[in-house]
């Protein structure tokens, strides 16, 4: 129905949707789950107390180069079984402009992931990696570094025996004073750790962790990052002695452009659900000198319609106990009177 020249009323059984002249109106769509499947996969997405470990979506653009496609390449590795990755080429997705994040907020709803990893290759900006994050799967911040000193995996040499097993937690570690007053450090510090760290857990397991991360600040705008193996040996006491073994891959990671999120999504996303309130229980009271009291209410008792208790297997007992008796008393007289008799 149209209100007036610049306005259109659109109306549809599930709801109800305004807009503006210049568009044609869009019937607004709220789909509901038909299958138990489809629920079950609506509450696995839905916002949780304690929420699951974040999936990365490892995406390439236009055109990238052969190191920055090994670069991809590792990412998946090391986070192989909480990453999903693209091979294609997006040339929709540029993260920096504005419009360019539609085809990375549609593949992060479509694929449930909460970081991505987007790589580019250009003549003005060369071996170009995005890092971001997203919050209700829209662009929560960005960095873009550029890759130098790439070292992949099978450029070292070690035991493998020692290779870090798929899915285990790692050690993050963090040298030089920029991750804390850097700015642009310090949103790279949050932005690896998310990427890396995996599921949140409260108890480790020693033999569990097999790998660690090493990011050194070597200046304002550079970070050497890499990859390496732990190894336990014994050290005389409980706690093992530890030695680093580097496995790869290792890079730099030179920081170009970054934008963080405005402060009113900041809050928005820092928001924690407080804890459920404890159930008030009845007639329970807490005095300061008493302690914990508790109030009994017992019922008017009616003595009189109360019913007596069933005691018919006593009475069968003074019953087979008085026939006993009566019969050891005529057992008794009949034997007074046959000494009588004779």
């Amino acid at each position: 129905r149209r209100l007036s020249k610049n306005l259109f009323f659109v109306f549809s059984e599930p709801s109800l949707c305004w807009k503006v002249a210049g568009k044609l109106p869009v019937m607004m769509e709220i789909r509901t789950p038909k299958t138990h499947k489809a629920k079950r996969v609506l509450e696995k997405r839905a916002p949780k107390l304690v929420e699951n470990g974040k999936k990365t979506l490892i995406l390439h653009g236009t055109k990238t180069s052969a190191t920055l496609s090994s670069v991809l390449m590792e990412l998946y590795r090391l986070k192989k079984g909480g990453a999903i990755k693209y091979s294609r080429r997006n040339e929709n997705i540029r993260p920096f402009e504005n419009g360019g994040e539609t085809s990375l907020e549609f593949f992060s709803q479509k694929t449930d992931c909460s970081i991505f990893a987007y790589g580019s290759h250009t003549k003005k900006r060369p071996d170009n990696l995005v890092l971001g994050r997203m919050y209700d799967h829209h662009v929560y911040d960005l960095i873009e570094v550029g890759i130098e000193n790439f070292k992949s995996l099978l450029s070292f040499s070690y035991d493998k025996k020692i290779a870090p097993h798929e899915g285990s937690k790692p050690f993050i570690c963090f040298t030089g004073e920029g991750f804390e007053n850097v700015p642009e450090l310090k949103q790279l510090k949050e932005v690896l750790t998310d990427l890396f760290r995996g599921e949140v857990v409260d108890n480790l397991n020693l033999t569990g962790l097999d790998r660690a991360y090493i990011c050194s600040a070597i200046s304002p705008t550079k970070v050497f990052l890499t990859h390496c193996a732990i190894k336990l040996k014994k050290s005389g006491t409980i706690v093992p002695r530890i030695e680093l073994v580097e496995v790869g891959p290792s890079m730099d990671l030179v920081i170009r452009r970054n934008r963080l999120p405005n402060e009113g999504l900041r809050k928005e996303a820092m928001k924690s659900s407080k804890d459920k309130p404890k159930k008030k229980v009845k007639n329970v009271d807490q005095d300061d000198v008493l302690g914990k009291r508790g109030r009994i209410f017992i019922p008017e008792q009616e003595v009189g319609k109360t019913p007596l208790p069933d005691k018919s297997k006593g009475v069968k007992r003074e019953r087979r106990e008085g026939k006993l008796k009566k019969k050891n008393k005529e057992e008794g007289s009949a034997s007074k009177k046959h000494k009588e008799s004779e």
